[in-house]
């Protein structure tokens, strides 16, 4: 998880730093703020924040700086209103806000959509609310979308025997068709294997 200083500071040195500082002191324009984050901080990825772009970062900063009572159903509103790159940051800061489970309906909204970048973004820290069928669905419609499986956070640690069996038929069906697994999801299955064989043998001995 990204904690919120190091996001300011990944933000100090582009053009949008003096823009955002200023928008954190004045927490009245917050809607204003955020939907203006992409045009004043640009969307260029952050080196001091991999895996994020300025808008993403500021708008992450931003609504971690509203009051506790309101980020909840900020962020909903957000997220439900918000174009794709706005849904995206919501999704991103989630890890960073004090909304308990209360923001599991939108990752499962962003995991029914067919937009890529909104399916990654889902499957962050905050994922870890996420039951573990759903999680498991989720991590297969990343393969058969091309998601980068190193998308997924904690994928090994949540990983287990029926998503590999869900792995395993999804391979077949790929055979079966002349296509080749995803070489990250070919990985994971055979990890997923390693690991389910060395239980067996510990267990029969």
């Amino acid at each position: 998880m990204m904690p919120p200083e190091r996001l300011h500071a990944a933000l100090r040195d582009t053009p949008g730093a003096a823009w955002l500082d200023e928008a954190l002191a004045s927490p009245g324009t917050f809607p204003r703020s955020f939907a203006a984050a992409g045009r004043r901080t640009g969307r260029a990825p952050l080196p001091g924040a991999p895996g994020w772009t300025a808008d993403e970062a500021a708008r992450a900063l931003l609504l971690a700086a509203l009051p506790p009572a309101r980020v909840a159903a900020e962020a909903a509103d957000l997220y439900h209103h918000g174009d794709a790159d706005e849904k995206r940051a919501v999704l991103k800061a989630l890890p960073l806000l004090p909304v308990g489970t209360g923001a599991v309906p939108l990752l499962r909204d962003a995991i029914r959509t067919n937009d890529a970048r909104l399916l990654a973004a889902a499957l962050g820290p905050y994922a870890a609310h996420l039951d573990q069928a759903a999680w498991r669905q989720a991590v297969l419609k990343c393969v058969f979308m091309g998601v980068p499986l190193a998308e997924v956070d904690r994928l090994d640690e949540r990983a287990d025997a029926e998503l590999a069996a869900m792995l395993a038929a999804f391979a077949e069906e790929r055979e079966a068709a002349g296509r080749p697994m995803p070489g990250d999801a070919a990985a994971l299955l055979g990890r997923l294997t390693s690991r389910l064989t060395g239980r067996l043998t510990i267990e029969e001995t």
